[in-house]
C-alpha cells in the first residue's frame, strides 16, 4: 500500500473499500442527521472494520467529496497497490484474458459506469488512451460503485501498439462499428478477447479500427442508430461471459 491518499464517496464506493481492503481506510465522515436503516447498515460495518467515523454536515461531505452527489457518507482512504503494469497482469492470470478496450471515452460517468460492467462481467482490466480519456477521480468511483477498486485500469500512451501487442500474446481483438458486417452473435469470444468500443457518436478513431482484427456490430432494430458506451460495454461483454460458460 503506498502513501498517498485519495477521497471515496457514496455508499457503493466506500462501501466496496470496506469489504476489499478494510485496513486501507483512514477514517469515515458520515451525515450526523442520516439516521436511516442504510446509514445503520454502513455504520454497523464501518464498526466492524474497526474505522474511526466522524459526524460532519453536508456542507463538509461537499467540500471533502468535491460533488454534492456524497449520499451522506464519504471516506478519505489510502492508494492501493495496483499491477504495475498491463503485461505483469496479464503474465498472471491463469484464465483466457477478457478486456475491455475504451477509444476516446472522456466522460467521468460513462467511465465509472463502464467499470461497473467490466467488474460484474468479470473483466481482468480496462484498458484506455492516456490521451482523449477520462481517468479515474471520485466521480469515476462513485459511478462504478466499487469498480474502480476491482478493476484494472490502465491508460497506455500509444492504444495502436498496445492492441498489437495484445495480439502478438494471442488475444483477438474486436473493434465494435455501426456498419459492421459482422454481428456481435456472430463473433467468438471463448478464447483470450479483448472487445474495443469507441465513444457514442464518435465511435473508433480510423487507426483503432485497423488495430483490430475484426470489426462487429451491436443489431439495432428500432429508430436509433447508437447506444451508450456502458450499455454497449455491458452487451459486448456480457455476450463474451455468456460464451465462456457464463
Amino acid at each position: 500500500m503506498s502513501g498517498s491518499s485519495k477521497v471515496l464517496f457514496g455508499f457503493h464506493a466506500v462501501g466496496v473499500r470496506l469489504k476489499v481492503a478494510p485496513a486501507s481506510v483512514i477514517e469515515i465522515y458520515v451525515d450526523a442527521s442520516r439516521r436511516d436503516a442504510r446509514m445503520k447498515q454502513f455504520l454497523a460495518r464501518a464498526q466492524e472494520a474497526g474505522v474511526r467515523v466522524i459526524e460532519a454536515d453536508g456542507l463538509r461531505l461537499t467540500r471533502l467529496a468535491g460533488s454534492a452527489g456524497h449520499q451522506g457518507v464519504a471516506a478519505r482512504v489510502q492508494e492501493l497497490e495496483r499491477s504495475r503494469s498491463l503485461d505483469d497482469l496479464l503474465d498472471g492470470l491463469q484464465a483466457p484474458p477478457l478486456l475491455l478496450v475504451l477509444d476516446g471515452v472522456t466522460d467521468p460517468h460513462n467511465l465509472g459506469a463502464c467499470l461497473r460492467v467490466a467488474d460484474g462481467a468479470g473483466a481482468h482490466a480496462v484498458i484506455a488512451p492516456k490521451d482523449h480519456a477520462a481517468g479515474i477521480n471520485a466521480t469515476v468511483a462513485k459511478v462504478a460503485s466499487g469498480a474502480a477498486e476491482t478493476v484494472p485500469y490502465f491508460m497506455v500512451t500509444n492504444l495502436a501498439r498496445t492492441l498489437g501487442e495484445l495480439k502478438e500474446r494471442g488475444i483477438w481483438v474486436t473493434g465494435t462499428a455501426g456498419e459492421a458486417q459482422k454481428t456481435l452473435y456472430e463473433a467468438d469470444f471463448a478464447g483470450p478477447a479483448a472487445l474495443v468500443l469507441g465513444a457514442e457518436g464518435a465511435g473508433l478513431r480510423q487507426l483503432t479500427r485497423r488495430s483490430c482484427d475484426e470489426l462487429v456490430r451491436i443489431p439495432m432494430r428500432g429508430a436509433v442508430e447508437s447506444l451508450n458506451v456502458s450499455v454497449a460495454s455491458g452487451i459486448c461483454l456480457y455476450e463474451a461471459l455468456r460464451q465462456r460458460g457464463g
